[in-house]
């Protein structure tokens, strides 16, 4: 299934979608794709709810409705810094030798057609697609990499925007590049693990103004998704419904020379192959 959420900021409705053009609705069945929803199974409790009312037609056009992020906003946003070595290399950084774990503030997430703000006094804010993991059940000390696919709600695309200046210029720790409003769209859909053949050979790109700047796969993750959920429940408890970002591919602006960042009036469109496409128009600052 691909899970979806409909309507206006703060008022989005749960769904699942049909193909590019329907959706069904399940309002009358779920409150949202939060906590309580991934925490009691219910990805499976819906399954065949959803699978009734698209054999019956019962579905609904999309139009011009807003697309939310696929998931009410988690208890938090986890990140994975450098999991790809070619884009270690342009930010001149070592390869890591264990996953490197930083947090973004959980009202970034956004919906993958929303604005993108540029921060006050921002020179530096840069682009990141990246592979979103879900997590679906309560998740501390896992005792094998395997067993962290049964702890996997399902796969998303996200875009961990960052402020490079706020993030390695101004002391602390990277949380403060990463977590200005509207920081982390997400979407369109969270995709269940069984509609990804291979999670681990997904094509990503991102273009900015129509100029592609990020290609990349997830075949060169350092750490692959299964190893960094297992990894991470070893330090800290992972509720249902928390996100995870898994790192980015080469071609973010601060890695050309000289470096390219985004200005408001750019437009930003990337995607990963089986979660759809974002369009994200950048703004400036309140």
């Amino acid at each position: 299934m691909y899970l979806m959420r409909i309507g206006a900021p703060g008022a989005e409705t749960p769904a699942a979608r049909v193909d590019d053009e329907t959706y069904v609705d399940l309002s009358d069945v779920v409150q949202d794709f939060d906590e309580g929803f991934f925490g009691a199974d219910g990805v499976e409790r819906i399954r065949p709810i959803v699978e009734e009312r698209i054999a019956a037609g019962q579905t609904t056009a999309l139009a011009d409705q807003r697309i939310g992020a696929p998931i009410a906003r988690p208890h938090q946003i986890l990140c994975i810094g450098l999991n790809y070595s070619d884009h270690a290399a342009e930010t001149g950084a070592d390869i890591p030798s264990e996953p490197i774990l930083f947090t973004k503030s959980p009202n970034t997430l956004v919906g993958p057609f929303d604005d993108v703000r540029i921060p006050r006094g921002s020179e530096k804010t840069d682009w990141e697609v990246e592979l979103g993991i879900v997590i679906g059940r309560r998740t501390s000390y896992l005792d094998s990499v395997e067993q962290a696919a049964e702890h996997i709600a399902g796969w998303c695309l996200t875009n961990d925007v960052s402020e490079r200046a706020f993030q390695a210029e101004r002391g602390g720790q990277w949380s403060k590049g990463k977590s200005a409003e509207t920081f982390n769209p997400c979407g369109p859909w969270l995709a269940t693990p069984d509609e990804i053949a291979d999670v681990n050979s997904l094509d990503m790109w991102l273009d900015v103004n129509g100029t592609r700047r990020q290609t990349g796969s997830t075949s060169t993750m350092i750490f692959d998704p299964f190893f960094i959920v297992h990894y991470l429940s070893q330090f800290l408890v992972m509720e249902p419904g928390d996100l995870i970002n898994t790192g980015t591919p080469p071609g973010v602006g601060m890695g050309f020379k000289p470096p390219v960042f985004l200005a408001a009036g750019d437009v930003m469109e990337l995607g990963i192959e089986g979660l759809g496409t974002q369009r994200l128009a950048v703004v400036g600052p309140r």
